[in-house]
């Protein structure tokens, strides 16, 4: 495989890893203040992502992916809040494990990876385009 198509693949492997992360930065913050259903349960539990390396045996590249999608096992906090329905007898609700600050770094964090591959894919196609229009000119 030539080097642009390969900086090009990997890129887009670049993309959708992160493209799945801003998704999962968005449940997250999405759910933060979601309790559970029924007095004492347990509420939305933050969702993590882990990445590894993937090989592209048909075109031997080592490419980024989602290795394990998983769950946050941090304590809860709690607050009082007696008219909740999640409220257990003593009238304390369990609050979600989803700091709004790490969401948030971790949403830029992804957003500025997601746009680096981008441009990674838009300096390929425009390094093909200008091969292609010198190799017309001779």
């Amino acid at each position: 495989m030539d080097p642009l198509s390969a900086a090009s693949k990997i890129a887009s492997s670049g993309l959708e890893a992160q493209s799945t992360r801003l998704r999962i930065v968005s449940e997250n913050i999405a759910n933060s203040r979601s309790t559970g259903d029924t007095p004492g349960s347990d509420p939305y539990r933050r969702k993590t992502i882990t990445f590894g390396e993937a090989m592209d045996r048909a075109n031997g590249l080592a490419t980024v992916g989602v290795k394990k999608l998983g769950v946050d096992e941090s304590k809860f906090s709690t607050e009082y809040d007696p008219n909740n329905p999640a409220a257990d007898a003593r009238g304390v609700v369990k609050l979600p494990n989803v700091n709004m600050l790490v969401e948030m770094a971790d949403m830029r964090e992804a957003n500025r990876s997601y746009d680096a591959n981008l441009q990674v894919i838009k300096q390929t196609r425009d390094l093909v385009s200008s091969t292609i229009d010198l190799l017309k000119s001779q």
